[in-house]
């Protein structure tokens, strides 16, 4: 079964502040932390879940990664259970909910109001890169309109909301509020234009069609004193006319001959490194698959690579000429005279025949 998304998990964006994900994994802990829920094993399960999550997420080594490349970019760097003195960035977390469970309400204090930095809006742009780039690696030029602060202005208090960040409204005996649609609940807007700029991308060997990678910094600018958000580049990999590709390994229709297939030959075929000779066994079917070590894609970790595997396909000709036609006119009386005991499927086929009708 796949992993589900960790901000999905979390219910977090994928902008979302370290504190908006502890905030997040604090309220999901204390509902399913084991301790609450003995005996049960369903909400030690999504307990584990929200952790590894977390433990991902509030790390900015792991979580580059995972944004890159998903579950494959942390794949046995995942949460590991918990040991003394050994919490990382969930240790406040844990403060918190232990202070819950035993009536401290909670184990540091947090500020309430004031300046909170705000993080810039995240960005998004497609990079079309061939076959061969995404089996070896590449670097490439994307090109965007960068949104950067107007020389001479500064944040400015929001207009419709007034810096609350929410607007409120009075229904008969209840007051509603709901986040400002114009600052987003920032409570500050500034003034932004737009820049054409030109970015250099490094795209790693391996990275397969849909994946992304992530330019740190390179989106809108930040609010009281946030970071700027990120760019993210969605890899988009042209088919190859000749090879296929899943996960590590590549594939390749090879077409040979009957004489090829009946006699054995060597035959060429084309890799992603170049032509490479391969034997052809004596009495080769059509549909016989070959594979050839290390000649696939490079693992996005770095280590190892995938295998090239060839589909040999027995071509019948569509055209003969005469000489041809009076060959295989003899061959077609041979195959009759001995019962087509030379072609293995077929004796096979005609003596189920037999058999069924017998």
């Amino acid at each position: 079964m796949s992993k589900r998304d960790f901000y999905e998990i979390l219910g977090v964006q994928k902008g979302a502040s370290k504190d908006e994900i502890k905030k997040a994994y604090r309220k999901l802990a204390l509902k399913h932390h084991p301790d609450r829920n003995p005996d049960n094993a369903e909400a030690e399960a999504k307990f584990k879940e929200a952790s590894e999550a977390a433990d991902c997420l509030l790390s900015d080594e792991k979580r580059q990664k995972y944004d890159q490349f998903g579950h494959a970019g942390v794949n046995g760097q995942g949460f590991g259970g918990f040991q003394s003195g050994d919490f990382g960035d969930l240790g406040d977390v844990f403060g918190d909910i232990f202070g819950d469970f035993f009536g401290g309400g909670g184990g540091r204090g947090r500020s309430r109001g004031g300046q909170r930095a705000v993080k810039g809006k995240d960005h998004h742009t497609r990079l079309d890169i061939k076959f061969e780039e995404a089996a070896f690696g590449c670097e490439k030029e994307v090109v965007i309109q960068k949104e950067v602060v107007k020389e001479g202005t500064s944040p400015e208090t929001c207009g419709t909301c007034g810096g609350a960040g929410e607007i409120r409204r009075q229904q008969g005996f209840f007051t509603m509020s709901q986040t400002c649609y114009q600052c987003h609940g920032v409570g500050m807007s500034v003034q932004t234009i737009k820049k054409k700029a030109k970015l250099s991308v490094k795209v790693p060997a391996g990275i397969d069609d849909g994946q992304k990678l992530k330019l740190s910094g390179e989106g809108s600018p930040g609010l009281k004193g946030g970071p700027s958000g990120d760019l993210y580049v969605d890899v988009r990999v042209k088919e190859h006319p000749i090879f296929d590709r899943e996960q590590f390994d590549i594939y390749c229709d090879v077409p040979i001959s009957f004489s090829q297939a009946a006699l054995g030959a060597e035959v060429e075929v084309p890799t992603l490194s170049g032509k490479v000779i391969v034997k052809v066994e004596t009495g080769t079917q059509s549909g016989k698959r070959m594979r050839l070590r290390n000649k696939g894609i490079t693992h996005l970790s770095g280590y190892g690579t995938g295998d090239q595997i060839i589909n040999l396909i027995v071509e019948t000709p569509s055209k003969l000429n005469g000489e041809q036609k009076a060959i295989f006119e003899e061959l077609a009386k041979l195959e009759e005279k001995n019962g087509h005991t030379t072609n293995p499927m077929s004796k096979g086929f005609f003596d189920k025949v037999k058999d069924l009708f017998q």
